[in-house]
């Protein structure tokens, strides 16, 4: 995405935010109500000598109106020490020598779009991006709070009009660099490192975004690297020890079904996770052809729990939560090897598709679509539209606040990402205007439920499937009404 168009869209992206803006929805939004009326954050950077330098940052790069008008923001503010060794680590005299682009990323990404106390913080990551679209890495040394592993709040939860401020001891540097090349700069690493580079993975790992319509979309991954101490631990000393204990066809080790490149990539998770956001579930894999069994306790952070012997693996907390523009890097405290752990609870979204989370309207506002063939890659419908309906108060049970709806005579179909191989009972938080509606499972009527509302305890099946592949649910209507459908269910049955 070229630079301007980069300023627009956040920029964009902040105030809609702000301000509570909701296209297409009729209801009046809720706003945030202040606490102290008496300075917005621009007001009180400026006011402050300590923030001088700052405050000079916020009128280079006009963003100090974007910090006057009504929030929630939270803002990381660094002291004038903290901008003066920055200069000096940019072999720079002052705020002058960085270019127009770099200061403008430089205060975005010190700005978060919602409000973040320090009580909100826990140890993994913010879980709202900043304004170039990047988390910032939240650890703990003793009772101080850590930013990106460098910045120290030193003063916390200052209330403004318009949001809160953190003080900073140092500037956060902006991420710039891939996953891979994250760990490429770490020594600690090298076996993993070249594991990933023979296999052809670090293609896929240094990509940070990528044509998607009209605009970049982003690359997220999560790595789950191996350090060469660990592999020196179980006699493996350089990487063709490494190759040659997953595979017996070490000439082949970009295949999808070798055994070293199953190795390798069963440690790249799709997605970004951080320790604050892994919870007791599956996580697909970059293929997502497996899964890895994340349970978390008062314990530990547990990977691939055994559920005979209850070992497991697990990180080194210290050496984890390593940021990168596309993703987070976490160190694993042995091999972790392939595992395919038993099938457990999956609750999915309807809305949970990439497509559909690169609008500017996921997880603001309505939206509205009438091309039920060609709009997404994975819903498909027919009807007079498809409506994204969003509601962030007063939605009960929806998850996310968000769902997929429909009005009139449709029909709506969506393809799952890939569930384990297993046997499950299928269920789905849906309701209606009390339609009488069908539903197929793989093309197949499974059911026909006659004016269940809500069906989230309302069975559509039972279903035994012997590979971990996609499925297609289909919801037809049988009687004109409302649809708001919000999660499909499968659940194991042993």
């Amino acid at each position: 995405m070229k630079k301007s168009a980069l300023r627009i869209f956040h920029i964009s992206l902040v105030v809609m935010t702000a301000t509570g803006v909701m296209h297409g929805c009729t209801e009046e939004p809720e706003l945030w109500n202040p606490r102290s009326t008496e300075q917005v954050i621009t007001q009180y950077v400026a006011s402050n000598d300590n923030y001088s330098e700052f405050s000079e940052l916020l009128e280079a790069t006009g963003l100090n109106s974007l910090l006057s008008v009504r929030g929630p923001f939270t803002l990381f503010l660094p002291n004038n020490e903290a901008m003066r060794a920055y200069y000096a680590s940019k072999n720079v005299q002052s705020l002058q020598g960085l270019s127009a682009d770099f200061k403008y990323d430089l205060v975005m990404n010190h700005l978060i779009p919602m409000q973040i106390e320090s009580g909100d913080i826990g140890l993994g990551a913010i879980r709202e991006v900043n304004g170039i679209g990047d988390y910032l890495v939240t650890e703990f040394e003793g009772a101080d709070i850590i930013l990106n592993k460098t910045s120290k709040i030193v003063r916390r939860d200052i209330r403004t009009a318009n949001g809160v401020v953190h003080v900073i001891n140092r500037v956060v540097e902006p991420v710039t660099k891939s996953v891979f090349e994250v760990l490429e700069e770490m020594p600690a690493f090298s076996m993993f490192t070249e594991g990933l580079r023979r296999t052809g993975l670090k293609d896929t790992l240094n990509m940070i975004e990528f044509p998607f319509g009209q605009r970049m979309a982003r690359t997220r991954f999560t790595i789950l690297a191996v350090a060469d101490t660990t592999f020196n631990r179980f006699g493996i000393n350089n990487i063709d020890q490494l190759i040659n204990n997953f595979t017996h066809a070490p000439d082949s080790i970009t295949s999808l079904n070798n055994g070293f490149y199953r190795y390798m990539e069963y440690h790249c998770m799709a997605e970004t996770h951080y320790l604050n956001t892994l919870e007791n579930r599956l996580y697909p894999i970059l293929s997502y052809d497996n899964n890895i069994s994340v349970t978390v306790d008062t314990e530990d952070y547990k990977l691939n729990v055994n559920p005979i012997t209850r070992k497991y693996t697990g990180f080194y907390i210290e050496h984890s939560n390593y940021p990168a523009k596309n993703g987070a890097v976490h160190t694993v405290n042995d091999l972790f090897p392939v595992f395919e752990p038993r099938p457990t609870t999956i609750v999915w979204e309807t809305t949970d598709h990439f497509d559909m989370k690169q609008g500017d309207y996921f997880g603001k506002h309505y939206m509205r679509w009438h091309d039920g063939q060609n709009t997404f890659k994975n819903i498909k419908w027919e009807g007079d539209y498809l409506l994204y309906y969003f509601k962030d108060h007063n939605t009960g049970k929806l998850m996310n606040h968000d769902c997929l709806s429909m009005s009139g005579w449709w029909w709506v179909e969506v393809t799952t990402p890939k569930i384990m191989k297993g046997k499950y009972r299928l269920t789905s938080n849906l309701w209606s205007n009390q339609i009488d509606y069908a539903v197929y499972v793989d093309g197949v009527n499974t059911a026909f439920i006659r004016r269940s509302d809500p069906a989230e305890v309302t069975s559509w099946g039972e279903f035994e499937w012997t590979e971990t592949t996609e499925h297609t649910i289909k919801v037809v209507a049988k009687t004109p009404g409302l649809l708001f459908w919000d999660t499909l269910i499968f659940t194991p049955i042993n």
